[in-house]
């Protein structure tokens, strides 16, 4: 997907996407998807002509309890393998929830599943808005560009996981074509009018761009950055207890996005000491991430890439 400067890609016509899904709660402290859910159900939101939107609260047991799960994280549990599997008395409440959204928005890989999932996200860390998606797909890149192009209200970025989709773990994975939405920064339980209008402003413009597409519109291909997943970094933990010993240095948190070069200070032990950045050049994101301090990240690291996409328009009948 990465090209040379006289490369040019055909023009692709691509079929109706008729059935949208917008989800929230997949996380239930996550609130900005939970009451844009809740919104849109209120107002019965829909794009006019051929297009019919679903909306969904992923995890009611976990909005209701205000926690991001009950028994295990929703949002890991959409793999092939996962979702395949039998369903038994010691099954946790998220994958039998897992089961049921696969049935009503999927079944994923198959040709009835959603044409288009939207899974909303909140993080405590300070990237903005990002659109994450699995596999270089051209209807995802090009919401992305048409976000990017129009929103003004935060900075746009797109993040790509190389992972297969049998393997793809998270709700969105469940569509035809899907992205989760990921806006901060916002605490889990909390809501915010700021980031909250970054959301709505994001949903509305993708429907804006189907509808657009649906109408005949030829969305013109171009380059765009994308942030590719590389690793993961941990916190220095006591090699005993396996507790941490240090945080996020000063220079780094609320930095997402911003080049890590070698040398630079990422932690700042209890003791006083800076650890700094080893290896080459990359960005950090979900920078102090609040939920992934159970996981064990204390951020991510990416390559920037450029992509390549073509001009993409709907098939006619």
């Amino acid at each position: 997907m990465v090209n040379g400067p006289d490369w040019k890609m055909e023009h692709v016509s691509v079929p109706p996407l008729s059935r949208i899904a917008v989800c929230g709660g997949t996380h239930g402290n996550e609130m900005s998807g939970v009451y844009m859910v809740r919104e849109m159900q209120k107002q019965k939101v829909d794009i006019a002509g051929s297009v019919s939107v679903t909306t969904c609260l992923s995890n009611p047991a976990a909005v209701d309890a205000c926690r991001r799960y009950i028994e295990t994280d929703l949002n890991r549990c959409f793999t092939n393998a996962l979702l395949s599997g039998p369903i038994t008395d010691s099954t946790s409440l998220e994958l039998r929830r897992a089961h049921e959204l696969n049935a009503l928005l999927g079944p994923k890989g198959s040709s009835e599943a959603m044409d288009l999932v939207c899974d909303i996200h909140n993080t405590t860390a300070n990237m903005g808005l990002c659109l994450i998606f699995y596999s270089l797909d051209w209807i995802t890149l090009h919401i992305f560009k048409y976000i990017q192009s129009k929103m003004t209200s935060a900075p746009v970025r797109a993040i790509q996981l190389d992972i297969p989709i049998s393997e793809a773990y998270s709700l969105e994975s469940v569509g035809k074509h899907g992205f989760a939405i990921e806006v901060g920064p916002q605490p889990h339980g909390v809501l915010r009018a700021d980031i909250y209008n970054v959301v709505k402003e994001a949903v509305d413009l993708t429907l804006e761009w189907l509808q657009k597409l649906h109408s005949g519109t030829t969305f013109e291909g171009g380059k765009v950055e994308a942030f590719s997943l590389v690793r993961s970094i941990d916190y220095p933990r006591d090699p005993t207890t396996s507790e941490i010993t240090a945080a996020i240095h000063p220079d780094l948190q609320d930095n997402d996005f911003e080049l890590l070069q070698p040398g630079d200070p990422i932690f700042k032990s209890f003791s006083g000491e800076t650890v700094k950045h080893e290896g080459e050049e990359l960005y950090p994101f979900f920078v102090n991430e609040c939920a992934y301090y159970e996981k064990k990240i204390a951020f991510h690291l990416a390559q920037k890439k450029t992509l390549t996409i073509p001009s993409i328009s709907v098939k006619k009948d």
